[in-house]
């Protein structure tokens, strides 16, 4: 082959290479951009929602006045609604600190521990509601690592949430706690409804949803479980999900370095 046949070759191959990445790109943009048009959608509807029914609690309210039981229906129906819609704002400015990295810890030496039975005291009243079996185990002593209380509690929080919201009235859900080796490690298990299997690759991923966990309940924006992952990473810990199929239930292991005798007592992450 002579030197401009090769050259030509070369920039076939060349052209053909800028092609299919330019089609990749393309591609990856659209797909970006169904998802932000379906992301919008979404917050469309889950801010709708809650709208109706506290519109009709303020027109019913002055008629109530002088029927005490109506009044506080209505009341608690609006304060409930705004509720919804805190929440979903709050989701939302999680979601986009987090995107953006900007989210503040103040780690101090703690007994994670006191945090978890802080935890479960109160998703323990929810789980009662829905006559749910939920039980504690974890190792007797201290478990010390380099935490923020805080953002630990909201770790925790949103697992155990998470696990109650998807699983059965009836259903079973556990927490439980160890050393093992140089972490301390804390699982979140539960017989719900698990995650798909198209899903569980995803499910930290920010606002993404399981479609059937959004069938079982349509509250949410998918943002929790980034945000528990960001978190458990600023503490220099990991996180992961195991679910063996649909309605096999799910398991969310979360692993911190435990506090040795010579960390610092304190440390600010911002």
């Amino acid at each position: 082959m002579t030197v401009p046949a090769c050259e030509a070759a070369a920039l076939r191959i060349e052209n053909e290479s800028l092609r299919l990445e330019l089609a990749r790109v393309t591609a990856a943009g659209r797909d970006a951009h169904l998802r932000q048009l379906s992301f919008l959608a979404t917050i469309a509807h889950e801010l709708r929602n809650p709208l109706m029914p506290l519109r009709l609690a303020a027109l019913m309210l002055d008629g109530a006045r002088n029927d005490d039981v109506a009044y506080a229906k209505h009341q608690a129906t609006i304060k409930g609604q705004v509720a919804q819609i805190t929440r979903l704002i709050g989701d939302l400015l999680e979601g986009s600190s987090i995107g953006a990295g900007k989210f503040r810890l103040e780690r101090k030496l703690l007994d994670v521990g006191t945090v978890l039975d802080r935890v479960a005291e109160t998703c323990q009243l929810s789980m009662d509601t829905r006559h749910q079996h939920f039980s504690v185990k974890r190792d007797p002593g201290a478990l010390m690592v380099l935490g923020d209380a805080a953002r630990l509690t909201q770790v925790f929080g949103n697992l155990l949430e998470n696990s109650s919201r998807y699983t059965p009235e009836g259903g079973e859900i556990s927490l439980s706690a160890a050393t093992v080796g140089d972490c301390v490690v804390i699982a979140v298990k539960d017989n719900g409804i698990g995650i798909t299997a198209q899903a569980l690759p995803h499910v930290f991923d920010i606002f993404v949803r399981d479609a059937r966990a959004t069938m079982v309940n349509e509250i949410g924006l998918g943002v929790g479980l980034s945000v528990v992952r960001e978190l458990v990473k600023a503490h220099e810990g990991g996180v992961v999900a195991h679910c063996a199929g649909e309605d096999a239930g799910s398991e969310f292991i979360v692993r911190l370095p435990i506090a040795l005798a010579n960390t610092r007592l304190s440390a600010v992450v911002q």
